[in-house]
């Protein structure tokens, strides 16, 4: 029987380093599962990432430790189900901006009677055990993006949602939809204070807060700030990063 590590993990009070993989690879997300991360997220919004890919890179994500996470490119019932089905243990929803469109992301994704999700006896069972229906509900977990004015501005009514198990903040499109210019590490006060805002909120309604960070010093900001799930860029910034660091070192 396999539990969910993220959930483990806030259960005991921890924090959760994520990793995110947006190439479409299954080696690359073994790797990146193989590199000591809580969990590992395969980008099917922004990622170079089709279903078929998603199934694979679940598939190499499984054989490590780590938990295998996806976020999906719309809230769409079709998607949820799928990817689920396909044996992610969590869902990233983007551009979630009302309570209306956070409960019917959860409901897609939850059995009955949460929810609507249908039920098949493919990858989600045969990776977290026969009894996938029963524990469902703890084994799935549901994080609602918030990254627009709108959802600033009904961040109450989201976490009140019921089954709503987090929020992820991008902030790239939060600091787009403030009237500012997208940067994955922000200084704008009133980009800042957003984010503030969010977290304080989501906390009192008992829902964990994420977010996705440029990196290890943000990410270690964000859980000092009490961010429970902090994304770590991607694997194409570390690769950029790597070979440039290389690169200068060579060229010195």
């Amino acid at each position: 029987m396999r539990t969910n590590k993220v959930r483990d993990i806030w259960n005991a009070g921890g924090n959760v380093v994520n990793g995110w993989v947006a190439s479409a690879s299954s080696y690359t997300a073994e790797i990146m599962a193989a590199q000591g991360f809580d969990s590992v997220g395969v980008d099917l919004q922004h990622g170079m990432i089709d279903f078929d890919h998603a199934i694979a890179m679940l598939q190499g994500i499984s054989v490590q430790e780590a938990t295998p996470l996806a976020r999906i490119p719309w809230n769409d019932p079709t998607w949820i189900m799928k990817v689920l089905d396909a044996g992610a243990m969590g869902l990233v929803c983007p551009m979630v901006n009302t309570a209306e469109e956070a409960a019917h992301f959860v409901q897609a994704s939850h059995y009955p009677p949460l929810g609507f999700r249908s039920f098949a006896n493919v990858r989600g069972p045969l990776y977290a055990g026969t009894d996938y229906k029963a524990r469902s509900r703890e084994l799935v977990i549901t994080l609602a993006m918030i990254e627009t004015k709108d959802a600033l501005d009904n961040i109450e009514e989201i976490v009140a949602v019921e089954g709503l198990d987090a929020v992820y903040i991008g902030p790239s499109d939060l600091a787009i939809g403030l009237g500012h210019d997208p940067v994955g590490d922000p200084t704008e006060p009133e980009v800042l204070e957003a984010i503030a805002h969010i977290r304080r909120v989501s906390e009192a309604a008992g829902v964990k807060p994420c977010i996705h960070t440029a990196g290890g010093d943000h990410a270690r900001r964000c859980f000092g700030e009490g961010f429970r799930l902090c994304t770590l860029s991607n694997e194409l910034r570390f690769i950029i990063d790597g070979a440039q660091r290389e690169i200068g070192k060579a060229r010195a």
